[in-house]
Formats: C-alpha cells, sequence, structure tokens
C-alpha cells in the first residue's frame, strides 16, 4: 500500500496526478473516454493512496484487496492509479491503445498487471466482482472486493441480478461505488433512464448505502473504512455524487464529452492548468 498520501491534501494531489497522467495517456492515443474517466480520479487517489491493501511487487497475492472497474471503457484512471502505484513503469501510460501495449482502451487482466478481472461489456463487472467476493469468503481469504460502476451502466439488468445475489450470500466483503456523474453516453442518465434515488435503489436490494461527495477525499475516506468494518452480513453501496470530466476546464461540466479526441490545443491548456498544482 502506499503511505505517503495519508493526509487530505496528499491525497488530493495524488488525484490531480492520476488525473493529469491520464490525460496526458489519452492524448497520446489521440483520445478517449475522458469525461467518466476525469470523475473518478478523487476515488481511485484513495483507494490505491489510503484504503486498500496490496503489494505492487506482489500482484497476485490472494489476500489483497481487488477492484473490479466495472465501467472498463474508463481503463486509463485505474492504469495511470496503478502506475503511481509502482505496478508498471508510468512511462508505459504513453502507449494506451497502441499496437503491442500492455493497456488496451478497456481493461484486460491478461494484459495488465494489477488488472484484477476484464471489463467492457457493461455489467458484467457486476457479476464477476460478486463472484470474486464469494469466492474469498468460501476460500476464508481476506481482502475485499470493490466494484465500480457507472450510473448509466446501472440501465443493465444484470446489475440487479447481482445485487439480488449479492443480498443472498451475505457478501459483506463487496464494497460497491457507483459514479454518479449524471451522465451517459448520449445524453444526462435522468432523462434517458431515471432510476431515482440511487442510494434507496439499492438499500431496497438489501445493501447498506451511502451518498456522499465524490471528489472529497476525505469522505470518500471515511464512507471506504466504515464499509470495510462493517461484517454484518450485507453487501455496501457508496454512491459518488461527481462531475463528468471533473478537474479539467475543457471537459468539466459540459455535455458530449463521453468520448473525445484531444487535440494538442486541448492538451496545452491542461499542462497549462495543471502547472500550478505542483505534481
Amino acid at each position: 500500500m502506499i503511505t505517503s498520501y495519508q493526509t487530505s491534501a496528499g491525497l488530493q494531489k495524488l488525484a490531480d496526478r492520476i488525473r493529469f497522467s491520464s490525460i496526458k495517456s489519452m492524448y497520446a492515443s489521440k483520445g478517449g473516454h475522458v469525461g467518466g474517466v476525469l470523475s473518478l480520479c478523487e476515488l481511485m487517489a484513495v483507494l490505491y493512496g489510503s484504503v486498500m491493501d496490496y503489494d505492487p511487487q506482489n500482484p497476485h497475492w490472494e489476500e489483497r484487496d481487488k477492484v473490479v472497474l466495472s465501467k472498463g471503457h474508463c481503463g486509463p484512471v485505474l492504469y495511470s492509479a496503478l502506475a503511481l502505484s509502482g505496478f508498471f513503469p508510468e512511462k508505459e501510460l504513453m502507449t494506451l491503445n497502441r499496437n503491442g501495449t500492455h493497456l488496451p482502451s478497456h481493461c484486460d487482466m491478461n494484459k495488465t498487471v494489477g488488472i484484477d478481472m476484464t471489463t467492457g461489456s457493461l455489467g458484467q463487472g457486476a457479476s464477476t466482482a460478486a463472484g470474486m467476493a464469494l469466492g474469498k469468503k468460501m476460500l476464508g481469504r481476506k481482502g475485499s472486493v470493490f466494484l465500480i460502476l457507472g450510473d448509466g451502466e446501472l440501465n443493465e439488468g444484470q446489475v440487479w441480478e447481482m445485487a439480488m445475489f449479492a443480498k443472498q450470500h451475505k457478501l459483506d466483503n463487496l464494497i460497491t461505488f457507483v459514479d454518479w456523474n449524471h451522465q451517459q453516453l448520449d445524453g444526462y442518465t435522468d432523462g434517458i433512464c431515471d432510476l431515482g434515488n440511487i442510494e434507496t435503489l439499492f438499500k431496497a436490494f438489501g445493501f447498506e448505502a451511502v451518498t456522499i461527495d465524490g471528489h472529497d477525499v476525505d469522505a470518500i475516506v471515511t464512507a471506504s473504512r466504515n464499509a470495510l468494518a462493517s461484517r454484518n452480513g450485507l453487501p455496501k453501496c457508496i454512491v459518488l455524487n461527481t462531475v463528468k470530466g471533473k478537474g479539467w476546464s475543457v471537459t468539466e461540466g459540459k455535455t458530449g464529452i463521453h468520448h473525445i479526441a484531444i487535440t494538442d490545443e486541448m492538451m496545452a491548456e491542461a499542462q497549462q492548468e495543471f502547472a500550478g498544482k505542483e505534481l
């Protein structure tokens, strides 16, 4: 586990480093799913900088905490967190989605050190994460499984099949995060398929659930540690109220940024913005 980012300021700096590294890697590959990548930077900073138990020198350690980024198209943010945590050299981030790379556009556990599950087909990561959590319980292994879902991904029925399964099997070692950034591929989530209150919905399926500011590192730390400490037979859900494209003026709060090409001019703006953060 990283130990140098334990303060709030340190975790936010790690989030900014993850954000800028993700932008640079997507620029190198001429574009990517920028909006959903940037809304997850604070979560990744907290997981890899404060909360999770892992060893980058022993990535296959069976009792480590595991991450399933079910919204696998946002792989660049997880790659950046892994590189900054020491799983592989940071320079590899510049090979994103190129021929021969270990970093495909969607997460692939067979290609990338530190990726715990291949994802990309939305909804499927929910099922595999629940299976991993059940496997840990059956084998008596320590560690939790952190599942990350997109809010648009909640339109997939498979997510709710997983929710019923998790409650039935008392998977209190499964901690689900929902990136509630209010947008999906072709518009705002409440205008496409309004699910209502996501926290209430997960509670109805038998989860302990809470909604927090998904860009407040202290709130994420507190909610995550509370979830880890609660072993009462109930799966957990933390709804992250986030902003799509957060932290970069080119994208923050904008529409039509689900997947964009990053131009030289846009990259120059990013370099100028992040230069003042002393990363």
